[in-house]
């Protein structure tokens, strides 16, 4: 028998599970926290806390899109180094 998940613990377990393209496959302007994370390797609440703060990463400053964050894929490839 499986032992039940809190609704946090599987909403991270789903999360981590979802599957993003390859970053050099991206053609969209910019991306959502969870995307942008995953590519980032960190958490999206690092993410959200990095824009809350206005700690930036050179060239990865989000945009506000209805609300939501939008990451640049530009800043992401600039971050990690890929063209």
């Amino acid at each position: 028998m499986q032992p039940t998940l809190h609704s946090a613990e599987a909403r991270r377990a789903v999360t981590e599970h979802q599957q993003f393209p390859p970053l050099e496959l991206v053609n969209r302007p910019t991306v959502p926290t969870e995307q942008a994370a995953y590519y980032l390797n960190r958490r999206p609440q690092t993410l959200r806390g990095w824009a809350c703060s206005e700690t930036f990463i050179d060239g990865l400053r989000p945009v506000r899109i209805n609300g939501r964050l939008g990451w640049p894929v530009a800043g992401i490839r600039a971050v990690l180094g890929v063209q």
